[in-house]
């Protein structure tokens, strides 16, 4: 019974390390050691009602202990100071006033495409659309949005450079070809397109270009038409 015990205490701690590590990408609306505790009891539940091998107790001691486990984290969590930010990890602010963090995003196991795809999901289209991004510590997604950004969000941006490189096919969907574009950042203070974090264009000619490590800037392209 003691020997059922201590390994219910060690798996625990093995997946909480290990959702811990692989960032918010794997996190939905619960916090680390909460989505633990429910991969846990789901398999305990399952052994001793598939297995007649297995005594009933067995289980219950392992679902009991892992309750026990549960109520000292929460009171951990709620009780001692500091403690919050070990259990839960803390919010990570993926845009701010400069653009794009992406040490922030690779600290979460995220790129650019994930948190593009989660602006859309949240009804920002642009990049230059949010003064601040962040992922909470349960891994949803929250902006603070420019007071006019619904002016800046009037087509639909793609990526043209995405860490470096070029997407060939949005490329072509602007009828341009990679030497205009290449030739674009070279007025704009890019000496090669492989030190762009990111570029986007929307269909009025609008930019959105984003240096490592620097400010992010945006430029209007001399387009005679709506491309899309």
């Amino acid at each position: 019974m003691g020997l059922i015990f201590i390994r219910a205490i060690v798996v625990f701690v093995a997946l909480f390390l290990t959702m811990r590590l692989m960032g918010k990408r794997q996190i939905g609306e619960m916090q680390p050691y909460e989505l633990v505790i429910t991969l846990i009891i789901a398999d305990l539940a399952c052994i001793p009602m598939a297995d007649n091998s297995i005594p009933l107790t067995y289980g219950l001691v392992a679902i009991a202990t892992v309750y026990l486990l549960h109520q000292i984290v929460c009171l951990l969590d709620l009780c001692v100071s500091g403690a919050k930010p070990v259990l839960s990890g803390k919010p990570s602010i993926v845009i701010n006033k400069n653009g794009i963090d992406a040490t922030q995003l690779k600290k979460n196991s995220l790129d650019i495409t994930d948190l593009i795809e989660s602006m859309r999901g949240a009804g920002y289209f642009s990049l230059d659309s949010v003064d601040y991004a962040l992922y909470e510590s349960n891994g949803t997604f929250s902006a603070l949005p420019k007071p006019d950004y619904e002016s800046k969000q009037n087509s639909l941006p793609v990526i043209l450079i995405n860490e470096g490189k070029y997407h060939l096919k949005n490329v072509a969907l602007t009828h341009r070809s990679t030497d205009y574009y290449n030739a674009i950042l070279r007025d704009h203070g890019f000496k090669s397109p492989h030190q762009v974090l990111i570029m986007t264009v929307d269909g009025n000619g609008k930019v959105y270009a984003q240096q490592r490590g620097k400010r992010y800037q945006t430029f209007n392209l001399n387009w005679e038409k709506k491309i899309w």
